[in-house]
Formats: C-alpha cells, structure tokens, sequence
C-alpha cells in the first residue's frame, strides 16, 4: 500500500487528536476513584494516592522536553498511547494493589499527550488560528466530556473490564490517528540546556507566560471547586443527589456552545474576552456563596459560572500560546501543561484548609476571590492580543 501524501495538518487535526483522547479520560473520570475506592475502601487513602500521583505527574511533565529532545516527539507521542495501554492492561487485572500504579501511569499518559500535541499545534497552527483551535478542540471533546463519565460508571457496573476496553480502544485509536498524520518529530524539539529543568527558569523571567500559565491554573481550580464541591453541597443541603451530577453533565454541554463564544472572542480583543470572563465568574462563585442560605439560589449561580468557565476554556490559554518562542515550544508547552497537575494539588489541599474552619459553601468564595486575582492580572494583558494584523496600505 502506497504511503499516504504528505500535507500540513489543519484545525481539524489537532480537534480531532484531542477528541479521540478526551474520550479515554472522560469514560475513566468517574470509573476510576470509584475503582480505587472499591480496591481500597479507605477515602483518605484514596486522596493520598491522588495527591502522589498528582505530584508525580506534575515532575512527570517538566522532564517530558528533555525525553522529547533525546527520544523525539514522535517517539514521545507513541509511548503516550502504550502507556495508557500499559494502564489498562494494568486495571484489567483486578488487582487492588496494581490500581495505584494503573493511576499513575495514566497520569503520565495524559502529559506527555499533552506537551507533545500542543507543541505540535504551536508548530503547525498560525497565530491568529489558535483561538479556532481552542474552539474546535473543545467542540469534538464535548461529546466525551459529555457521554464520558457517566457511560464508565454504567459500564463498570455492567462488566467491570468494560470502561478499561473502552478506555483502551480510544487509545490505540488516538495513537492511530497521529501515526497517519506523519508529523515527524517537530519543528523545534527543545533548546540544548544540558539541565532538563533550566526553562523553567525562563519562563519565571517571562512575566507574559507566568500570567498566562497563571489564567489556565485560576481556571482549572474552577473547575475543581464545580465538579467537586457542588454535588457535596447539593448533598448537604438536602438536595436531590442527581442535582449535583446533571449540573456538571450540563456545564460538559455547554462544550457544544464553543463555536459561538468563538465569534464572540473574535469581536473583541482578548484581554477583554478573558478579563470580562473572569469578572463574571468571580461575581457569580462570590454570589454563591453569599447565597447558601438558599441552595437552589447557589445552584444557579454556579451553573450560569459554568458558561463563564467554558468560555475561559476557549480564550485562557491565548495569552500563554501567543507569548511562546518558537524555539521553546517543547518546554513551554511542559510548562503550560502543569496547570492541570498544579491545580489539583492545590485545589483539594486549599479547600481542605477552609473546611477546617468554615462551611462548604465557603470554598465557592475563595474560588472567586481567586478569579478577581485572575480579573486584574489579565488588565495588563496587551489590548491588541489576538486581533488580526492589518496589511500595511
């Protein structure tokens, strides 16, 4: 069989890369602390498991430029793919004491996809495209963010090996879809630092990256606090448990909306979008708050914060891409990624903290105080950022 012709990859790629693999972590979301709290039966020992592999995950990520610059980012992407194979291989076992590692493996999966495949879009996506890109990646994962977690629920009841396969299957499928790209290693593949840690301290010098880095890990705490906290306040105050569930299946929908919060971007500049954004969601996490007394009063504001968090999803990280060096797209990109990792160990052990000496409802103000941090950092976000530059007359 003939290879296939050599073309440059569009939007609908890299849409279509982070869809296949979304759809992996969205049927393991649910499944998997169900797993591990059905092996272990302990939820704090859970959490800890959780935290380390969260911490590892996050050291995991930041060597990910010095593997690709020794292994090639093809390589990288590839061993993406079988270490989620290796993790579901693991999970298929039914061991107890083979979920953790399951977990961390997954983990390191989910990384290296990561730096990898935004480096990639950083090669091989124009400038003024990338808010196209956000918009897209977001449209084709919606359907798994969507479906996702409650099918692996349904299908771990079913049949325990079930969401494992399922998992599996979009995992080879997503290693699949790269392999018939034929990106090759890059563009830039790192800079030559002998320490595989030295760009962390450029980017430190950076004051455009750290605000932008500091936007997707403000954004990503949000996250947190929604899917986490309001179902527990749901169930603490007396609500149906399925209130908390359907809110978070509907903030996962609001994904289908991207395209039109898109042209809203592009309307306006993106310190503006981002900034109004964040002014939004924090009035509404702050308002929440004051409104406990009264939880469908709260119930509303978070889900009308979720449209504001989506809309985070397709302009927050534009101030981060649009500031990265060409020859740091491999570094940056480890960097960007860490906003995840960073976002879940603070977010759980910061809310902890306020539990320990205020309601729940309390964890909704923080969150907001933090997104008014985020509303007057993002002022000093270039007005210009993300327009398209005119053709000199």
């Amino acid at each position: 069989m003939p290879p296939l012709p050599s073309r440059r990859p569009r939007v609908e790629d890299f849409a279509l890369l982070f869809g296949l693999e979304s759809a992996v972590r969205g049927v393991l979301l649910s499944a998997m602390p169900l797993v591990m709290y059905r092996a272990w039966g302990e939820g704090t020992v859970v959490s800890g498991f959780y935290l380390g592999v969260g911490v590892c995950s996050l050291l995991a990520g930041l060597l990910v430029p010095w593997a690709a610059r020794r292994l090639g980012r093809r390589r990288m992407m590839v061993l993406s793919g079988m270490l989620y194979l290796t993790g579901m291989t693991l999970l298929l076992t039914g061991l107890p004491w083979l979920t953790p590692p399951a977990l961390l493996v997954n983990a390191v999966a989910t990384v290296t996809f990561w730096v990898c495949l935004s480096a990639y879009v950083l090669d091989h996506i124009p400038r003024e495209d990338l808010p196209r890109n956000e918009s897209m990646r977001l449209l084709y994962g919606a359907l798994a963010w969507t479906v996702g977690p409650y099918a692996g629920v349904l299908l771990l009841d079913w049949w325990r090996p079930a969401p494992f396969l399922v998992a599996g299957t979009f995992a080879a499928l997503t290693t699949a879809a790269f392999l018939r790209l034929r990106l090759g290693d890059g563009k830039a593949v790192g800079a030559v630092d002998g320490n595989p840690l030295a760009f962390v301290g450029r980017f430190l010098r950076r004051p455009r990256l750290v605000a932008g880095w500091t936007f997707a890990t403000i954004r990503s705490a949000g996250w947190w606090v929604y899917i986490v906290y309001l179902p527990i306040f749901c169930a603490q105050n007396g609500l149906d448990e399925t209130i908390g569930g359907a809110a978070v299946s509907l903030a996962s929908a609001l994904l289908f909306a991207t395209p039109l919060m898109l042209r809203l971007v592009r309307r306006m500049s993106v310190r503006t979008a981002v900034r109004g954004t964040f002014g939004y969601c924090a009035a509404l996490f702050l308002l929440s708050a004051l409104l406990s007394p009264w939880p469908w009063a709260t119930v509303g504001c978070l889900v009308l914060a979720a449209g504001g968090l989506v809309m985070l999803d397709v302009c927050g990280s534009l101030p981060f891409l649009m500031a990265v060096k060409p020859s740091e797209r491999t570094e940056m990109s480890a960097i960007y990624s860490s906003f995840r990792d960073v976002s879940g160990i603070v977010s759980p052990a910061v809310g902890g903290l306020v539990l320990l000496v205020a309601p729940l409802a309390s964890t909704f103000a923080v969150c907001g105080a933090g997104m008014a941090a985020a509303w007057a950092v993002a002022g000093r976000v270039h007005p210009r950022l993300g327009r398209t530059r005119r053709a000199a007359a």
